[in-house]
């Protein structure tokens, strides 16, 4: 009978415990390099769904709001030019709403629709007037007069206030509060959208008329009356 000495008998235990080790190691390393891919795809799905939210929330929410009441500018009387009580102008102030960006209004980069019982326009803005402030209509549409540009032709002698309509329903924005001279609506600063009709397109009373800024960026403003009974030179619209 062989005797075999103790310790002389292979053992393949310590190399199956190594390679299992090793197997281990690389599904760690594979799952890590997984996690890292969707943990990164995941980070930059989330960032574009936060840029998307915040450009759509810039889009949805206009900066601009009405300042005020909105007015208009009677005629009552045949010497005014007109048969029946009808407006021949109107007045919008507006400004930026608290947290708004600025809003450039320059004829390039914004629009204004207009809409009555009778008309529809998509665009009846000449441009903004940044000559000065201007406290009064009236003094608004005298410097409209003077304005160079073909868009302000309309207004060429033509004073809706105090004398005849325009040759075309034509809109401006001028400043009553101004920081600056340029043509951007500022946080601080108070403008008015003036309106200013052609003898057809005058409203009558019971009519709705609505008036749209359209800006490049941002939401519009938007802004829909109706004329109450013209019984005065100054209409107060809401």
């Amino acid at each position: 009978m062989k005797l075999q000495r103790k310790g002389t008998r292979h053992s393949h235990r310590g190399v199956i415990g190594v390679e299992s080790a090793i197997v281990m190691i690389a599904f760690v390393i594979v799952a890590a390099a997984l996690a890292f891919v969707v943990l990164n795809m995941g980070f930059q799905t989330s960032q574009k769904a936060k840029t998307t939210i915040i450009a759509g929330l810039g889009e949805s929410s206009s900066s601009m709001q009405v300042a005020g009441k909105v007015t208009g500018v009677g005629c009552t009387t045949t010497a005014g030019g007109c048969t029946t009580p009808l407006l021949n102008a109107t007045a919008y102030p507006i400004k930026i709403s608290s947290g708004g960006d600025s809003v450039d209004l320059q004829a390039s980069t914004t629009a204004v629709k207009y809409v009555s019982n009778s008309v529809e326009y998509d665009d009846i803005y000449a441009g903004p007037i940044t000559a000065a402030e201007y406290r009064s209509l009236s003094l608004a549409f005298t410097r409209a007069e003077a304005e160079t540009g073909s868009d302000f032709d309309a207004f060429n002698n033509e004073h809706p206030v105090t004398a005849n309509s325009p040759s075309s329903t034509k809109a401006f924005v001028y400043w009553s509060v101004r920081t600056n001279t340029n043509a951007i609506l500022d946080q601080g600063e108070h403008a008015v959208l003036a309106i200013g009709f052609s003898e057809s397109d005058r409203p009558a009373a019971l009519d709705t008329i609505r008036a749209e800024i359209i800006p490049a960026t941002g939401a519009s403003l938007s802004v829909e009356r109706q004329v109450p009974t013209i019984t005065t030179a100054v209409v107060d619209l809401g």
